[in-house]
């Protein structure tokens, strides 16, 4: 009815929350009480056991909260089953002590859940070491600038191969508002054919050597081969940018004895080979997986976590559909913990949202995906086109601090 003017509010956080309830004249104290019951988060939890499963459900019925699990696990057809908990932060609040009580290791899911709570909502500012030039993430959204010196990359192939052009254009994106610089010897792109270590270490020596003296910001080595890793690193690169997601062991040990940063990317199989291996049965839990493991083995192997930064990998070994999924639901890989790069510049997928737009014509499609990454909380978005991106995400960073400003209600 005209009269009462109803409209449903669109207030994804416990600030924004807060202040619609304010604006009620509520009482300061309902404000927090209420507050924490007014957002309902999704949990997602793989692998609970035909036991816990129930038992799971019924502690968060009688919370007034509910779970969702596989059909299986009534009639015991199945031994485990992925978990959707659907609670309030409240909710959640109650019920991890109860589930640290209970058998067929609650107490593991319970710390899951904690911990995935903890990382979607962080939004600290953080200091990533990087080894000679200060890389700051959280505050804004930043641009990783793509330099290609390389003869047969997708978008620009060999208008950088000549080490002054690569080092001027370089230059130019930090001039233009780049945080980082990403310098790559071989095309990953896709059907792409591997390149030999000495040509790869031999494009890049000349451009990484000079620009260790001339830029401002770090200089990351986007690379597979740990031999060539371990020379841009010497040379004066910052940081490694890894498509295989360091599934090397010589390469994670690389990053662990240099104190170097790494980002980890997802990939299955080879750039000549991964857009024949698409076949996943749901790609964002296969993807979260993929990299929880890689993360958790590089960790393991001596790499610091704060040194780690992940990349779902847009465009590799992904089809058309699955890249636009991944962008819109990039949100929930912030439950790794981890800072989040994301990677859609003049992609394929962005061509044929357009109608199989050539990549000369992709500039607006590539700026729309950074602003849309931007808003789902990625820390890093890497890049073509720096100056127009860089306008585009100071808008976005605006209204992404309210979307994310996750600050406590008033007491």
């Amino acid at each position: 009815m005209a009269r009462y003017r109803a409209r449903v509010l669109e207030a994804g956080n416990p600030a924004e929350i807060a202040r619609e309830l304010e604006r009620t004249d509520s009482d300061p104290e309902g404000v927090g009480i209420m507050t924490r019951k007014g957002r309902t988060l999704l949990v997602r939890v793989d692998g609970v056991s035909l036991k816990a499963a129930p038992l799971l459900k019924q502690e968060l019925l009688a919370l007034g909260a509910d779970s969702s699990h596989a059909r299986g696990v009534a009639d015991h057809s199945v031994e485990r089953s992925p978990v959707v908990l659907i609670a309030t932060p409240g909710q959640y609040h109650r019920l991890l002590p109860k589930l640290r009580r209970q058998p067929f290791r609650l107490r593991e899911v319970a710390d899951a859940v904690e911990q995935a709570l903890e990382n979607y909502g962080r939004r600290a500012v953080r200091a990533v070491p990087t080894l000679h030039r200060p890389l700051t993430l959280g505050d804004r959204t930043r641009v990783m600038g793509v330099l290609n010196v390389t003869p047969d990359s997708f978008s620009d192939g060999g208008q950088f191969a000549r080490p002054g052009a690569a080092v001027a254009h370089a230059l130019a994106m930090a001039d233009a508002g780049a945080s980082v610089v990403d310098v790559g010897g071989e095309s990953t792109r896709p059907g792409a054919g591997p390149v030999a270590a000495s040509e790869e270490l031999k494009r890049l020596e000349p451009v990484v050597r000079e620009l260790h003296d001339r830029l401002a910001v770090p200089l990351s080595i986007d690379t597979r081969k740990p031999e060539v890793a371990r020379a841009a690193l010497d040379w004066g690169a910052d940081l490694v940018n890894d498509i295989s997601g360091l599934r090397d062991a010589e390469m994670r040990r690389v990053v662990a004895r240099t104190g170097a940063p790494a980002v980890l990317v997802h990939l299955r199989g080879t750039p000549r080979t991964m857009q024949a291996r698409t076949d996943y049965e749901d790609v964002r839990a296969e993807v979260y997986a993929a990299l929880a493991d890689r993360t958790t083995e590089a960790v393991a192997d001596g790499i610091p976590a704060d040194r780690l930064l992940v990349d779902p990998g847009l465009g590799f070994a992904k089809s058309h559909e699955q890249n636009l999924e991944l962008l819109h639901r990039l949100g929930e890989f912030r439950s790794l913990g981890f800072p989040l790069v994301v990677g859609a510049s003049r992609k394929a997928f962005l061509g044929h949202a357009l109608g199989q737009a050539p990549v000369s014509g992709r500039e607006d499609a590539s700026v729309a995906a950074a602003v849309i990454a931007a808003m789902e909380g990625a820390d890093l978005v890497r890049v073509h086109d720096v100056g127009p991106t860089v306008r585009a995400l100071r808008l976005a960073d605006a209204v992404r601090r309210e979307r994310f400003d996750d600050s406590p209600p008033p007491p």
